[in-house]
């Protein structure tokens, strides 16, 4: 096996059916542009009923329809924000945390020493969360998890890439479905990643279920000029 084999994120997500939540972040073959992506599936009424919006350079998670939400919490969240230089992207209310931290000078490793896995037995999923680098293109990724089936206590674990031209790492919260829904398991996986926008925007929202999948964003970043380029496909229009 090679371990520096990047492979198509279409074909991850085509075998692992149910990847829950997920974050992408990496560098474009040219080695231009940085690039996040995030995206959403759901299995219930209340999970399904989320759609994304931006609010200038946030992302934001509102109720498609607000009549129809039953439970805010765990759901309803910003996943991407900006803080200078950095671009946070996580899978619930710990990009405030980090956010809030970095903006003390304080780190990304520390803001998420203080949360854990989410509160919802017995799937206890993970929180997953990413931070890009927009100078460099460097990137961290990190995973809450629970140490047990019991979730009596949190693994956390934090990796930090060079920023690779063409390359990238994909971390989702599920390794397929189940009840209890199963747990990511081993590190960020390494995946290409093409100087378009649409072509990997077009390449996750066609291999995501389509009973399950609810949104995604994807954001390009020239790492010189700074220029911002956006993708958001929601299933509820």
């Amino acid at each position: 096996m090679n371990v520096y084999e990047t492979r198509n994120i279409g074909d991850l997500l085509e075998n692992i059916g149910y990847a829950g939540r997920g974050i992408v972040i990496g560098r474009t073959e040219d080695g231009r542009k940085a690039a996040i992506a995030y995206f959403l599936m759901g299995r219930s009424q209340n999970s399904r009923n989320r759609i994304f919006r931006e609010e200038g350079e946030e992302v934001i998670i509102n109720a498609f329809d607000p009549s129809k939400l039953e439970d805010p919490t765990l759901i309803i969240y910003s996943p991407i924000k900006r803080v200078g230089d950095k671009l946070i992207v996580t899978n619930g209310d710990q990009t405030d945390t980090v956010e809030e931290f970095l903006q003390r000078g304080e780190s990304f490793e520390a803001a998420l020493e203080t949360r854990e896995f989410e509160p919802d037995a017995p799937n206890l999923t993970p929180r997953i969360s990413g931070l890009l680098d927009l100078k460099t293109g460097s990137y961290k990724m990190s995973i809450l998890k629970s140490a047990n089936a019991a979730g009596t206590a949190c693994d956390r674990y934090t990796y930090s890439y060079a920023s690779v031209a063409g390359s990238g790492h994909f971390l989702h919260t599920y390794q397929g479905d189940g009840n209890p829904l199963p747990t990511f398991a081993g590190e960020p996986k390494r995946v290409n990643i093409p100087d378009s926008p649409d072509e990997l925007a077009q390449e996750i929202w066609n291999n995501l279920d389509a009973e399950n999948k609810i949104s995604l964003y994807v954001r390009y970043i020239d790492l010189t000029t700074g220029e911002i380029e956006n993708r958001m496909l929601n299933k509820n229009n």
